[in-house]
């Protein structure tokens, strides 16, 4: 189940999602937003000591991150804020133009893809996308492909090998 950290008196302080064996680095966390917050509303200069709660969560998170057993794995690859598809291709490509349809049927919308460039190379994106929301992941089939989507993605493949395009 997942934790999320709120509030500090009226502000809001984090919005991360902590899984349940996150709880030490939640509650760590939580303590250095209360101190930045009391240091930004008064005069009281206290950096070393969010610098020094920092760097322990720092080595909190390596720790436990370093003794995670299958089923935590499982959890962190689930975890709701994990970035998808589009996530990556709005950070990591320019110039990207999603292609539709598989020529034959329709269009998957949970398989993404499309013409980008990566450091100023034509390339072509495929991935699948599963939605943030729940009319988004309804409109993309909760990220489960249909036939239209292998072929979409197999199309678009073709398409990147007949131009020499790398695939990505």
């Amino acid at each position: 189940m997942a934790l999320r950290v709120q509030a500090f008196g009226e502000c809001i302080l984090a919005k991360k999602t902590f899984l349940d064996f996150e709880q030490p680095i939640a509650e760590l966390e939580l303590k250095i937003e209360e101190l930045r917050y009391v240091q930004s509303e008064s005069a009281v200069d206290i950096s070393q000591e969010i610098e020094q709660l920092s760097k322990k969560s720092q080595q909190l998170t390596k720790d436990i991150y370093s003794h995670l057993n299958a089923w935590q794995i499982t959890k962190i690859a689930r975890h709701p804020e994990r970035p998808y598809t589009l996530d990556y291709v709005n950070e990591l490509f320019t110039d990207f133009v999603e292609m539709h349809g598989d020529r034959h049927f329709a269009d998957d919308m949970s398989i993404v893809g499309g013409l980008a460039r990566f450091n100023g190379n034509p390339c072509m994106v495929l991935g699948h996308q599963k939605g943030r929301d729940t009319k988004e992941r309804a409109i993309r089939n909760f990220g489960m492909s249909r036939p239209e989507g292998y072929r979409k993605a197999l199309r678009l493949m073709k398409t990147a090998e007949k131009f020499k395009f790398a695939n990505i």
